[in-house]
């Protein structure tokens, strides 16, 4: 779309001097969302992303919900006869109205931001900042009622489809199915009745901000803290000031931002958030307001007709000022009103809501909060993993421990409740047993008959069960859902367990029941209940596989194509931005996520890095000391003389790279065998071990595997690395930046493996990253069933496409490796004064089909293929420029 030359000069109200690449970027975002397209962004860390997608698609939203104003009051009309003066009242009546209701709403925010301020400055002068809520604990419904409690309540079924649209909402509506099938019939709303006056607030424009986790939120929450815009809707003089703050409320509009979470994240009620799992935090929220519950039992945080007034004072002061998720959790203990509920009144006025990638992607969590994506604009950053994310959360896995655990439950409590299973109950809970039965027998006989470490399971296998063919999926499933039979069981087995306890150890009892139960909060019948989900999808669009380990033998459905699911946001979006620091190769996301869409509906955008080109030096390493070249493939990347000459070329490397230099592996498995080799084998001919000669220039750290993911606090700069948490992972990072900070300029070596833990979200900025060393390229195993199944689905889709199936498929393989690789590439330079040297270690990196899937920032200071003496000179002239 062409646009005037001064557009591109826009304002975006950037806090600081934004660089050219971040007008660029600002530029090219507010056009994308403007024509309502798909926009791909890449921008590498360091270079403001985030500052860029906040002062782009607010300014786009600003400037979008005041051409809306302009064109309602265009619209406005009188009769024909009407003179032209009456046309003119008309509008400034509309006008007035209109402002009016926006003015009254920020007064109302303003009164707040000014009596949290003065709140602020009495803390500041040592007085308290609020009384203390008196919390309310008996919120336990485990009350100590007799064993009638457990039993299924009768259930009769609807017919034999699956109606999708009636899925029990009775978290939500608090009615029971039949009475919201009577008022369905009747024509009557079943949607619970919102609070009072909150069809007079807009339903306005929105930016939702998806990202993977809340500490990342919640660093793009602190970003929009810095921006300041105008408002989008000049006031009334008259109304410019508010006389009870004396506040001008015209010359900024604070940005209306609403977090939302989950049950896990927001939950105040500590009878039900000391459950732990998010599912059990689910399933118990959802039993406390199942109808017949006493009203002892039932969560006393919970918004009602009575307590509208509290709901709508949280929602003021959720938007009176930027708040991240444990913010709003002590709001709603400060106001004793359940926040994960609460906030939903704050979705219609909200501007830009922020949220985690599963309450985004899934379905059934938007309706859970009722969330509508229609016609608003979709940010989803640091989406490099977008395709395995929601392939992610829509896969499952179920192990035959698990399947077992839930079988001898479910007998336990037929022992006991079986006569009193009448009608539908006992054929369904029979169902459940024949299922459950079949899939742990293919399990068992898979475990001792296969030889076979993992394989393709075919569905009707799984069904091969007496009787199991003959049972409806979707009604089973339907079943599970209303009768809350897993919760039901697993409360009974504790019941019984608390029973026990209290028996003398004499008097016996049945102690498998304490070793049938899950030590996790959740149900495991729960669980197997959403891998129940997994056997009613398309088979096209997903398999089932079993694979063995030391643990045991596991069942798993994985989704092979992410399209339907992410389809039906792009649709109900106005715009869907993937936004990260490192997106390319950018071809995947088109031809596998968006398929359907004609190119000229999305925009690809890939800017440069701050730094200038002689902050960078790229080359790839072919060959090494001995002349024979660097391959890394799998099959020849064991030998004893490829090992010798990669632990030769580091040796060298670091003698010539100060300060920090980080070493990237393709697997845990070859970097034991390369430091097991170095240990052994000796450097040149001389008596010291290659690993002994390697510690001896630079201190090694090293990644240990499994290892959980660092605390924010241990990834942004090497004065918080130094105060990181006791975990391991802060620990090697604590260690290795105190060997650079205190080694008088030796520094320090830390190798990791590509896709480990300390391969993303890490910032190896100045000296803690002044090398990276990159060895081979991460391609996955072809041989696993999975990879085998995903290979075999693109080939056959894009041959059913008219394209070549083959090439496809290969396409799509080497941009999963060079998406890992480039990931760990952007570790480095990550300021604008930054500097570092980036080594490829392999023969293939010398290609151009490979260099061409690096990002364009490297591909600009890239160097040719060169030898290790070569390298080495390339580095020295590099390095001796920075001490200049």
């Amino acid at each position: 779309m062409n646009r005037p030359a001064a557009e591109k000069e826009k304002d975006f109200h950037h806090p600081y001097e934004p660089y050219d690449i971040q007008k660029k970027f600002m530029n090219a975002l507010y056009e994308c969302i403007e024509d309502g397209k798909v926009g791909i962004f890449e921008s590498p860390t360091g270079t403001g992303k985030s500052l860029s997608l906040i002062c782009g698609s607010l300014t786009w939203l600003r400037d979008h919900k005041r051409r809306t104003f302009d064109e309602v009051l265009a619209a406005v009309t009188v009769d024909g006869s009407e003179p032209e003066w009456m046309l003119e009242h008309e509008r400034k009546e509309k006008k007035q109205a209109l402002l009016s209701q926006r003015a009254d709403f920020e007064s109302r925010l303003a009164k707040i931001r000014a009596k949290e301020k003065m709140i602020r400055e009495r803390f500041e002068k040592g007085e308290p900042q609020y009384k203390r809520q008196k919390m309310t604990t008996d919120q336990n419904g485990e009350d100590d009622a007799d064993e009638a409690r457990f039993v299924l309540d009768d259930y009769e079924s609807e017919g034999d489809t699956f109606v999708k649209s009636r899925v029990r909402t009775s978290a939500d509506s608090g009615l029971s199915m039949e009475t919201q099938l009577l008022m369905e019939e009747l024509g009557l709303p079943t949607r619970q009745i919102s609070a009072e006056g909150e069809e007079e607030i807009f339903d306005e424009m929105k930016i939702f901000y998806c990202s993977r986790t809340h500490s990342q939120l919640t660093q793009f929450a602190n970003e929009l803290r810095r921006v300041k815009m105008p408002p989008a809707i000049a006031p009334d003089p008259l109304n410019r000031k508010n006389s009870d703050t004396d506040v001008e409320v015209d010359l900024e509009e604070e940005f209306k931002h609403l977090t939302l979470g989950s049950r896990k994240n927001l939950c105040i009620n500590p009878k039900v958030n000391k459950l732990g799992s998010a599912t059990a935090i689910n399933e118990r929220c959802l039993e406390l307001q199942q109808p017949g519950t006493s009203v002892d039992c039932k969560c006393s945080y919970l918004p009602t007709k009575q307590t509208e007034a509290v709901v709508n004072n949280f929602r003021d002061h959720a938007l009176s000022r930027i708040q991240d998720i444990e913010d709003l959790g002590k709001l709603g203990r400060k106001l004793g009103i359940c926040p994960y509920y609460a906030s939903r009144s704050a979705i219609r006025p909200c501007e830009i809501v922020t949220l985690p990638y599963p309450l985004l992607l899934q379905k059934s969590a938007r309706e859970a909060l009722e969330l509508s994506l229609k016609g608003h604009v979709i940010i989803i950053d640091e989406a490099h993993n977008l395709m395995d994310a929601i392939a992610g959360i829509h896969s499952i896995s179920v192990s035959l421990a698990q399947l077992q655990r839930s079988r001898a439950q479910l007998g336990v409590y037929l022992q006991k409740f079986r006569n009193k299973l009448k009608g539908k109950n006992r054929v369904y809970v029979t169902q459940t047993v024949r299922l459950l039965d079949s899939l742990t027998g293919y399990l068992q006989s898979k475990n001792a008959n296969s030889k076979d470490a993992e394989g393709l399971v075919q569905i009707g296998d799984l069904m091969a069960g007496k009787g199991v063919d003959q049972i409806n999926l979707f009604k089973l499933a339907r079943y599970l859902q209303d009768s809350k039979l897993a919760r039901k069981v697993d409360g009974y087995i504790i019941h019984t367990e608390q029973e026990q306890v209290k028996l003398p150890r004499s008097s016996g009892g049945n102690s498998t029941v304490s070793l049938n139960r899950p030590k996790e909060g959740a149900p495991v019948l729960t669980h197997i209940q959403s891998f129940l989900l997994a056997l009613m999808n398309p088979s096209a669009e997903g398999r089932f596989f079993y694979s063995k380990d030391e643990g045991g033998i596991v069942l798993k459905y994985m989704l092979l194509d992410p399209t339907f699911h992410f389809k039906e946001v792009v649709e109900e979006a106005r715009a869907v931005i993937l936004a990260g620091g490192t997106m390319s190769p950018m071809s995947d996301y088109e031809q596998h996520l968006f398929p359907y869409l004609d190119p000229s509906c999305i925009t690809t955008v890939s800017c440069g890095h701050v730094i200038p080109p002689s902050n960078l030096v790229a080359m790839p390493v072919i060959r090494g000391l001995s002349g024979t070249e660097f391959d890394f493939t799998f099959e020849k990347r064991n030998s004893e003389s490829m090992i010798q000459d990669l632990g030769n070329a580091i040796l060298t490397f670091i003698q010539h790279i100060p300060d920090g230099v980080v070493v990237f592996f393709p697997s845990y498995p070859y970097l034991d065998t390369c430091l097991a080799a170095w240990k052994r084998l000796n450097h040149s001919a001389k008596p010291i071990s290659l690993w002994d000669n390697i510690n001896a220039i630079k201190p090694i750290f090293l990644e240990q595997r499994g290892q959980p993911k660092p605390s924010s606090s241990a990834i942004n700069s090497i004065g918080n690395l130094a105060t990181a948490s006791s975990s391991v992972v802060d620990s090697v990072l604590t260690a290795y930046s105190a060997a650079i900070t205190t080694g008088n300029g030796r520094g320090a070596l830390l190798l990791a493996v590509i896709g480990g833990t300390l391969s993303e979200g890490i910032n190896f900025s100045d000296s803690l990253g002044r090398g990276v060393i990159v060895v081979g390229l991460p391609f996955p195993n072809l041989h696993a069933a999975e990879w085998k199944a995903k290979m075999q689905y693109i080939t056959s889709k894009a041959t059913r496409g008219g394209k070549d199936g083959k090439a496809t498929a290969r396409d799509f393989y080497e941009n999963a490796c060079m998406r890992a690789v480039n990931q760990c590439i952007g570790r480095a330079i990550r300021h604008r004064g930054d500097y570092a040297a980036i080594l490829m270690v392999d023969r293939r990196y010398g290609s151009q089909r490979i260099q061409a899937k690096l990002p364009d920032w490297i591909r600009g200071s890239l160097r040719n293929d060169a030898s290790l003496r070569e390298v080495v000179s390339g580095l020295n002239d590099f390095f001796e420029t920075k001490k200049q």
